[in-house]
């Protein structure tokens, strides 16, 4: 398979060692220093990899459109227009697969977390709250993971109406993401239940980008052939 890499940083030169160790081959690395003879080199991929930055993700998907490649997007922050991309993916059959993690283990957790939050929808001596830590250099805050954990809570407990960042809830429909940076942590969540009684603790941690970057390459494997707009539920098969 051959891979169009957007972005190469950290993720992008991990991304490239797990494709080349699978057999795949890497036909460019495009990002904000490249120039136009070389973003005319992604047509010849099988499929793009994107990981960047917020500011530059939609331009980067359009890219990938314009030239009828599969994209797979780890970038998060810029989901404020995702129904503008899905608009187009669909008018004009592009393909993409998005996600705000691609670790299949976090995508394991996502699913035992809604299936928790279902139970505790009973359960209204229970308050929930979200932990999430990254490494300084994340520019989006609370994580796409966080946010994504927090819909899958509110989609099953109905006392939860909307996430906000912090650790004082206003009321008590908020849901309180808190939001720590350190350095050298590739990433962790946690969702913690507290009554008078007990606490009740899940959490996902991940030793490093290894993880990430392996589901955004079996990810790739995944989409190329395939037309439409997909997610890990669809990959996994939840």
């Amino acid at each position: 398979m051959k891979i169009a890499l957007l972005g190469y940083g950290k993720m992008g030169q991990l991304i490239e060692q797990i494709a080349v160790a699978k057999g795949h081959v890497i036909v460019c690395k495009l990002g904000s220093s490249s120039n136009a003879e070389e973003w005319a080199q992604l047509f010849t991929a099988d499929v793009a990899i994107e990981f960047s930055k917020p500011d530059v993700a939609i331009s980067n998907i359009n890219k990938c459109f314009d030239v009828n490649v599969p994209v797979v997007v780890g970038t998060t922050g810029w989901y404020e227009q995702y129904d503008e991309i899905a608009k187009r993916a669909n008018a004009q059959n592009q393909s993409i697969i998005t996600a705000t993690n691609f670790s299949i283990g976090v995508n394991l957790f996502f699913h035992v977390n809604k299936i928790i939050a279902r139970v505790m929808d009973n359960l209204p001596e229970y308050n929930v709250k979200i932990e999430e830590i990254h490494h300084t250099q994340k520019l989006d805050a609370p994580s796409g993971t966080a946010i994504t954990l927090a819909e899958g809570v509110m989609a099953e407990l109905s006392r939860k109406n909307a996430w906000q960042l912090g650790t004082d809830a206003i009321s008590k429909s908020d849901l309180m993401i808190n939001a720590i940076r350190r350095d050298d942590v590739p990433g962790t969540h946690t969702v913690t239940y507290t009554s008078a009684i007990d606490d009740i603790e899940i959490k996902h941690i991940a030793h490093s980008r290894t993880g990430f970057a392996t589901g955004a390459v079996l990810a790739a494997e995944w989409l190329q052939n395939k037309r439409g707009i997909f997610t890990m539920n669809d990959f996994i098969g939840f």
